[in-house]
């Protein structure tokens, strides 16, 4: 048995055709199911049934090829491990971002990362967390951009910016100016949440309380801050946003007000997390000093910004 046998076994049970797995593979059809006879002689199992011209995985041998398809990509990360270790800069870099950073914080930085890392092109995924972290144990992603402390020996991280929660809530010309609301004072029957598996969900829940928040008043589970924002400026309650969402809201004149939230916890960090010992880890630095640079300016204005307000 080799990798190139289970890549013809592979083949045939994603294409379900002989002819169109040989053709995948650049063999000849005889060559391939020469090659497949031989392996099902070898494991003493019939993969496939046949069934005409066309071929299906015969159910006793689904994990046979679950497990040929394992291999196969644990073969792939060994070549791209040995790239990586030779050159960490050399080819792409898989990056997780999770829903509630991506929107604000890559059309900041995402041209300044690209100029940093110019033989290193960015291929990204946004998704929640539970889901990113799983990417980079798996190896599938080299690193996520997440919100909160991955609790993690296996993880390493590099923090690039805190940014505070700010209570967002429809624009009221009669409304009392100030800058700032404590945590006890917010009013959890207004708040509007994202739906489960966001982090900044729990942050909130966290933040006001569980069971203040079993009382809300409406049970609207958004998939997106930009969905809550839409329902914040029809004057459907308020929402906790972190500070990129709520300076890029005002930057596009989404007619809200913002308090920023003061007391203990009303705030995240926003850090880059990986695989400690990663080979990419140089790569992965110098992205971090990138994205880190493009924040900074834009966390400081909202902040100044606010102190002025004060």
């Amino acid at each position: 048995m080799n990798l190139r046998d289970l890549e013809y076994a592979v083949a045939v049970a994603d294409h379900g055709h002989f002819g169109r797995a040989a053709a995948a593979c650049n063999v000849s059809q005889p060559t391939l199911s020469g090659q497949i006879l031989k392996l099902e002689a070898e494991l003493g199992l019939r993969l496939f049934e046949r069934e005409g011209r066309r071929a299906r995985v015969s159910d006793r041998a689904a994990a046979v090829i679950a497990s040929a398809r394992a291999t196969l990509a644990a073969a792939a990360a060994v070549g791209e491990a040995a790239r990586a270790a030779r050159d960490p800069f050399a080819g792409p870099l898989r990056l997780g971002v999770i829903a509630t950073v991506a929107p604000y914080l890559l059309p900041l930085a995402l041209t300044a990362a690209i100029e940093a890392l110019p033989l290193t092109p960015l291929h990204l995924a946004e998704d929640l967390t539970d889901r990113l972290l799983a990417g980079v144990h798996s190896g599938a992603l080299d690193g996520a951009v997440i919100a909160t402390d991955p609790e993690d020996d296996k993880l390493a991280e590099a923090a690039l910016y805190d940014e505070p929660f700010f209570l967002v809530s429809a624009r009221r010309p009669d409304r009392r100016r100030r800058a700032s609301i404590r945590i006890e004072e917010i009013d959890p029957g207004t708040l509007l949440l994202l739906a489960e598996g966001h982090c900044l969900r729990d942050q909130a829940l966290a933040l006001c309380g569980e069971a203040q928040m079993a009382a809300r008043r409406a049970d609207v589970r958004a998939t997106s801050l930009e969905t809550l924002r839409h329902l914040i400026s029809a004057g459907q309650g308020a929402t906790l946003a972190p500070l990129l969402a709520y300076a890029d809201w005002r930057r596009l004149g989404a007619g809200l007000d913002g308090l920023k939230v003061v007391g203990g916890g009303a705030s995240r960090q926003v850090r880059l997390v990986y695989r400690r010992g990663s080979p990419r880890l140089a790569a992965l630095e110098a992205l971090a000093r990138s994205l880190r640079g493009s924040a900074a300016p834009v966390v400081d204005a909202a902040l100044r910004e606010w102190r002025e307000a004060e």
